[in-house]
């Protein structure tokens, strides 16, 4: 019976990991098609460099925190002291990292000519990823109970989701975007932390400096991870705006990009509720179920896609953007091998004690991905589809490394949970 909690409880914070997780990606995409009619691929080709941007100041602000101290909170889920003095000391780390990333961003925008023209959007857009970085997601993570967060987050999001629909008239007014993106932000802040006073009990306390870095430190493994998944991300936008400054490529792209990152963002929820739920269970055999289940009607899902791909974006993005298709076949293996990629990171590799092999498969993935482009710009080849199938040999690389880490660590999937290996894990 206690087994059958488990996995329901596991079901129900992966279902309100998909509404959270996927709500924005769907709201975004619900507003993309408008967006993309009123502001044309130029316009809209700047906004997807700015959240491109954005991408970089995000993932500066997490450090690595949702993966760690999602951990750290679910080794003391019964202990609300504690979870308090995490939740204190990992908004006092993001205070400090927004400070720096605030003063980063002006100082870019004063002196780099290309951001100092559109210095509001990046301001506006660094406001609302610097909100969305205090949401407290990882204690909800660790405690496994997403359904308070994801019902105020989502709620909040959704309301000033509509507004851009009334206030985005014009290729003029795209600084709506950021701008409603940013309030719906503050809003969903301001719900979680009332039911995290309220209902959860945890509140803000005096902890240590020590803390505070032991905190700080302890994360940073997990940051230079996601640092190095960036090159292959992030960055693949700012080299295409640089190869193509002017004219529709960089919409082009921008707009397959968005669709493959919504695809994959279907499979976060489930690598990410498999996290906490496996640090405690060691499930081995609910992997196994969930990857051949699913990974089959991915790859079909994809196949179709990619048959239809120039009728899909013409009728997503609108008849400007058939364009779009070639990038966007070349992105598809991406979101073919998403969902083994994730469940073989942190959920399979933290509970065999070899968590380190997620993030260096991320950081040799990252420098082959910039052997890849370096090789590309010599050879005067580099182009955005060179850069889409760059990206794809760079996934499925990561893929191989990890499974490969879980095959010769094979003998251990059967081994029982001891309190002495969880502390060391914690370590």
């Amino acid at each position: 019976m206690a087994n059958i909690n488990k996995k329901g409880n596991l079901f129900k914070n992966t279902v309100m990991l998909y509404i959270l997780t996927f709500s924005g990606y769907v709201f975004n995409f619900i507003t993309m098609p408008y967006q993309t009619r009123v502001l044309g691929p130029e316009v809209f080709g700047v906004l997807g460099f700015a959240q491109a941007c954005a991408v970089y100041v995000q993932l500066f602000l997490d450090f690595g925190f949702l993966l760690s101290s999602t951990e750290d909170i679910a080794n003391c889920r019964d202990d609300k002291q504690q979870m308090s003095r995490i939740l204190t000391a990992v908004t006092v780390c993001k205070l400090g990292l927004g400070a720096v990333a605030l003063a980063a961003v002006i100082a870019i925008c004063v002196f780099v000519p290309t951001f100092r023209k559109d210095a509001l959007l990046y301001l506006l857009f660094f406001a609302s990823t610097f909100i969305n970085a205090l949401l407290p997601d990882f204690l909800y993570r660790g405690i496994e109970k997403m359904s308070a967060i994801t019902v105020r987050a989502v709620s909040v999001k959704a309301f000033f989701t509509v507004a851009i629909f009334v206030f985005l008239q014009d290729p003029g007014d795209y600084y709506v975007v950021p701008l409603f993106n940013t309030l719906g932000a503050v809003g969903a802040c301001i719900w979680t932390y009332f039911d995290v006073y309220k209902r959860i009990g945890v509140r803000f306390t005096a902890v240590e400096p020590s803390f505070i870095w032991k905190t700080f430190k302890r994360s940073s493994g997990y940051f230079w991870s996601r640092i190095a998944t960036t090159v292959y991300g992030a960055t693949n936008a700012v080299i295409i705006k640089m190869l193509y400054p002017q004219g529709p490529t960089m919409g082009l792209y921008s707009s397959s990009e968005k669709l493959m990152t919504t695809a994959r963002s279907a499979f976060t929820p489930i690598s990410d509720s498999l996290y906490p739920y496996m640090v405690k269970n060691r499930d081995y055999k609910l992997v196994k179920k969930i990857l051949t289940v699913l990974v089959p009607l991915i790859v079909l899902g994809c196949a179709g896609v990619w048959l239809l791909a120039e009728p899909f974006c013409a009728f997503i993005f609108g008849e400007e953007f058939r364009g779009a298709a070639p990038y966007l076949r070349l992105l598809l293996p991406i979101v073919a091998i998403s969902l083994p990629t994730y469940v073989f990171g942190f959920p399979m590799l933290s509970p065999l004690g070899v968590a380190k092999w997620a993030n260096i498969s991320v950081v040799v993935g990252a420098v082959l991905h910039a052997l890849q482009l370096g090789v590309l710009a010599l050879a005067g080849l580099l182009t955005a589809k060179a850069i889409c199938i760059a990206t794809c040999v760079t996934e499925a690389v990561i893929l191989l490394i990890r499974a490969l880490v879980v095959v010769k660590n094979r003998h251990r999937l059967n081994a029982p949970v001891t309190p002495e290996e969880t502390k060391e894990e914690i370590k």
